[in-house]
């Protein structure tokens, strides 16, 4: 492993890449379904490497390792492969009356040198996922891991290392330092995935070079369970997307809103459910943990800002947390106010769905909502009166297990979308071209032809 990056080590990498990609080595379409379908290979090959690695770094499962950072990325790079040259096929536009002669069609084409920057708490998955749109559109890509989850990191970097020539992908291991410097570089697009925080860095640094960024942040992300809901399953599913990796997920339900006619039998529920899934959570070999001390601090005290009614028991040696309820909170805690990113979830009741509306309205706009309802109506009204990136009804988190799908955010959680065809276009440029007859030349629009004025508005109309 390379650990002694610097700012000029990295200027080389950068500049051997943009050669790389100028000389065409990534346009050939052959290649770059031969380059996905290797990266497929090393994946599979790696399997058990990656597995044990992230439960060194988050104590995940085997069965939620794979379920949620490696079968979805290979159940992509499939698709990708199978699709990518009827996606890369210039597409042809209707030509304007205008325009007699003409031909008009867009071509979609790479940008060039892709940043890719990953978090920690899906370590393998977003890293690889993006870079798998970035391969497909034509791009060269750097990948910089994160830091706090070393052992993933350290696997990413022998899996791209084996299977990818440095000069077309290659990664950067480091800290903040050298997040600073590879902002600092001319690159043609950057992805990042983190924290709405440091999203606002990574766009102000872009924007000091006009360089094009999708940002895949987070944010507060509601659960609604209406008073129709099925409460047994909706019970299962939410404990599902809330506590999966110990609740660190930017697109976990982070608070629940509760008609209040059904409150405390959903709770009910929702406790049993709990403990039939995890037990003694503290225990437990398969529960998560928390990445690291500093965020384990920071989830000790949002205990404060309600009452504990399920859970609330943590081991800070092993940044264990249990699942925990948390009721009695007010709208102005920091419980309410920030991302909380653990296995807390805070709880709000709701006299009428009009209310639950305009609670979520008066926020910034969140990366995902959920809502259980057996109610067309009032799933259509959630849907068609709340802004958010995407989210289930009845369901939580699997919107985002597909790749037919876009995922992105809207607002404050987040800039452009991928997975799939729209990992293919996020990546791409599309450029537009006119290809015009020389057979027949209209005089009209000269300013020597006259009564010119009279034609173009009767064709412009």
């Amino acid at each position: 492993m390379k650990n002694d990056w610097n700012e000029d080590s990295i200027s080389k990498i950068v500049e051997r890449q943009r050669i790389s990609f100028y000389k065409g080595s990534t346009r050939d379409l052959d290649r770059r379904i031969t380059q996905l379908k290797q990266l497929r290979e090393a994946v599979i090959q790696y399997e058990d490497l990656i597995m044990d690695s992230l439960k060194k770094d988050l104590n995940k499962s085997n069965l939620e390792a794979y379920t949620t950072e490696i079968g979805m990325l290979l159940k992509e790079i499939s698709l990708v492969t199978s699709k990518l040259k009827g996606w890369a096929k210039p597409k042809r536009s209707q030509t304007a009356l205008t325009h007699v002669g003409s031909t008009s069609y867009v071509i979609p084409e790479p940008y060039g040198v892709v940043l890719i920057i990953a978090p920690w708490n899906y370590p393998f998955l977003l890293a690889i996922s993006p870079l798998v749109g970035a391969i497909a559109a034509g791009n060269t890509a750097i990948i910089k891991p994160s830091e706090l989850t070393p052992h993933v990191s350290a696997v990413i970097e022998k899996i791209i290392t084996n299977t990818f020539d440095e000069d077309l992908v290659s990664v950067i291991q480091g800290g903040v330092k050298i997040s600073q410097i590879l902002l600092k570089q001319r690159l043609d697009y950057i992805f990042f995935t983190g924290s709405v925080a440091v999203g606002k860095i990574v766009m102000r640094e872009a924007a000091n070079q006009l360089i094009p960024v999708t940002l895949e942040l987070g944010g507060k992300s509601p659960c609604i369970v209406h008073r129709d809901a099925n409460l047994e399953i909706a019970a299962k599913r939410i404990a599902f997307g809330k506590f999966t990796n110990a609740g660190q997920t930017c697109i976990a339900p982070d608070y629940l809103l509760v008609d209040k006619e059904i409150k405390s039998v959903f709770l009910e529920k929702l406790e049993f459910t709990i403990k039939e899934f995890y037990g003694d959570a503290l225990n437990n070999p398969d529960y998560g943990r928390i990445v690291n001390e500093s965020h384990f601090d920071r989830l000790s005290t949002y205990l404060r800002d309600g009452e504990v009614i399920f859970g609330g028991g943590s081991n800070k040696e092993e940044l264990k947390m249990e699942p925990t309820i948390l009721d009695q909170v007010s709208l102005d805690s920091a419980v309410m106010k920030e991302e909380i990113f653990g296995p807390i979830f805070p709880v709000v009741e709701y006299e009428t769905l009009e209310d639950a509306i305009a609670l979520i309205q008066s926020r910034p706009k969140p990366l995902a909502l959920y809502l259980f309802s057996e109610s067309q109506t009032t799933q259509a009204k959630v849907t068609e009166n709340i802004s958010f990136g995407g989210g289930c009804i009845n369901d939580t988190l699997m919107h985002i297990a597909t790749p037919y799908l876009p995922f992105g955010g809207v607002g404050e959680s987040g800039i452009g979308s991928y997975h799939g065809e729209f990992s293919f276009s996020t990546f791409s440029h599309y450029k537009s071209i006119l290809k015009q007859t020389t057979k027949v030349d209209l005089p009209f629009r000269y300013p020597t032809f006259k009564n010119g004025l009279a034609i173009v508005k009767k064709l412009l109309k």
